[in-house]
């Protein structure tokens, strides 16, 4: 299979899957949105938070090892998914040990047994770490999207159960645990690994060198993406911490579902070049102008459709979360666009580098909550600043990247340069436009600013991009012709 097939079979599979998951995804988020408070959700963030980095402490780069590497035999995969069952049970202890802590620093005791039952998915997800990127390296995405989508299902159904029957904020753990146990299960039992009760550390040592910037970077990347969230809840409060993480949750499900379709695809497919840069370069700047096309206008569109995504997804009284997800979302084209590098970095045998662009973006993160907090102190002002690191982030990872695969810089500003041009035609148009468009019933004016949204995209294509509209109905029309 060709090049091109193997990454078009591959994204349209996860594509299926995650765009039928964004649908039980809305949809359970919709219904637990108003059957829950927002403090419920702040609590179970700063947990599902924390352990996001043992999660990350628990991984040290693994799974993307297992991919790049094709010569590890079935002893060397059952001596690390060995080890990682091992190191999932200690991270969970730990975690299980430190939720009395953890409690005490939020001065919150409804932290204790939420942090105590949320160290059972710690484990699980540590033991699907060997059995899932096994599929990625054989790069059956059928089975891993199929997967995803029960999984997701089948959670969702028992969280919303729970949140019927008075389970309160424990209907979003229920969620998390009945996840990580069946992901395990499915993806274990078509493997058959075998558990060393004592794992050879040679089988490590053929990853090592590969995993051990990736975990630097797993372990950097984790205070960018989440510091936010920490400082939130210890320093505005959980109330607030729930209006942002709902908000943030919102502004990433574009970039979940777009290039998290693409994203592991990308390091299995380009993974073939990592000794030949130019080609490599070559693949992903085709692949990079498409995603430019749809992800800033994408960030137009998500804007001015803001105060209608949250009132009909979670209800009037997440109205505080609007101002919030706004910000926010000047941020979605941005992270849509760099999140691509990383599969490049690793498809390229990179991942120092992807270890010094991750230092580079954490500072900038870090720097803009820190100070952002302490001038300021709201989730506004942490928003403005999350904004603001990622623009500076984007600008260091490309050249950065660039560095790496010996390319000319101002390439990735020829790529970007008629996106952003559409955009900002976007910006003027629907600006002037959705001034005068109001309408009583709020799920018909969602249904006609999206409607506009699009007809001002497509006719800002067709004057400025290289998609042309014409073409697409020339090549459908001769193809209708000689079928």
């Amino acid at each position: 299979m060709s090049l091109k097939n193997e990454l078009i079979f591959g994204v349209t599979y996860i594509a299926v899957a995650k765009y039928s998951g964004i649908l039980v995804q809305l949809l359970v988020t919709s219904i637990l949105a108003r059957l829950l408070v927002p403090e419920d959700f702040g609590i179970v963030a700063i947990a599902t938070v924390i352990i996001a980095f043992f999660n990350i402490l628990s991984d040290i780069g693994i799974g993307p090892a297992i991919v790049q590497n094709k010569k590890l035999s079935k002893i060397d995969l059952d001596n690390i998914f060995s080890f990682t069952v091992y190191t999932g049970l200690i991270m969970s202890a730990t975690f299980f040990c430190l939720s009395y802590v953890i409690a005490n620093y939020y001065n919150n005791e409804k932290l204790v047994p939420v942090c105590q039952l949320l160290a059972i998915p710690i484990v699980f997800h540590c033991a699907s770490i060997v059995p899932l990127n096994i599929y990625y390296r054989e790069k059956k995405f059928k089975f891993i999207s199929q997967t995803a989508l029960i999984v997701q299902t089948v959670s969702g159904v028992l969280s919303i159960g729970a949140a019927l029957g008075g389970m309160g904020l424990y209907a979003l753990i229920v969620s998390q645990i009945a996840s990580s146990v069946l992901q395990f299960l499915i993806y274990y039992l078509s493997n058959r690994l075998r558990m060393n009760f004592l794992p050879r550390f040679f089988s490590f040592k053929k990853i090592m060198k590969f995993s051990i910037y990736q975990f630097f970077f797993n372990f950097i990347n984790y205070f960018s993406r989440n510091l936010d969230k920490l400082l939130i809840g210890r320093y505005v409060g959980m109330t607030s911490l729930g209006y942002y993480e709902k908000s943030y949750r919102l502004m990433m499900m574009p970039l979940q579902n777009i290039t998290f379709v693409i994203g592991p695809v990308m390091q299995p497919v380009f993974s073939v070049f990592q000794n030949d840069y130019n080609t490599l370069a070559k693949k992903y700047f085709k692949l990079l102008s498409f995603l430019a096309y749809v992800a800033f206008p994408l960030t137009v569109v998500i804007y001015f459709l803001a105060d209608e995504l949250i009132l009909l997804f979670y209800g009037p009284q997440w109205i505080e979360a609007i101002p919030v997800f706004k910000i926010l979302s000047f941020s979605i084209g941005i992270q849509i666009i760099v999140s691509t590098t990383g599969s490049i970095y690793q498809s390229a045998n990179a991942t120092k580098g992807l270890f010094v662009s991750g230092c580079w973006g954490a500072f900038f993160m870090v720097s803009s909550f820190i100070i952002t907090l302490i001038f300021w102190g709201t989730t506004e002002s942490v928003a403005w600043g999350y904004f603001i690191a990622m623009l500076a982030n984007a600008i260091q990872c490309f050249y950065l990247l660039m560095r790496t695969l010996r390319q000319n810089s101002m390439s990735i500003l020829k790529l970007f340069l008629r996106p952003l041009v559409i955009s900002l035609f976007m910006l003027v148009v629907l600006y002037i436009s959705f001034d005068i468009v109001h309408f009583d019933n709020l799920v018909l004016l969602f249904i006609v600013k999206l409607l506009l949204s699009l007809l001002v995209y497509l006719i800002a294509v067709q004057i400025m991009g290289e998609y042309k509209i014409s073409m697409l109905v020339k090549i459908l029309r001769n193809k209708y012709l000689h079928s």
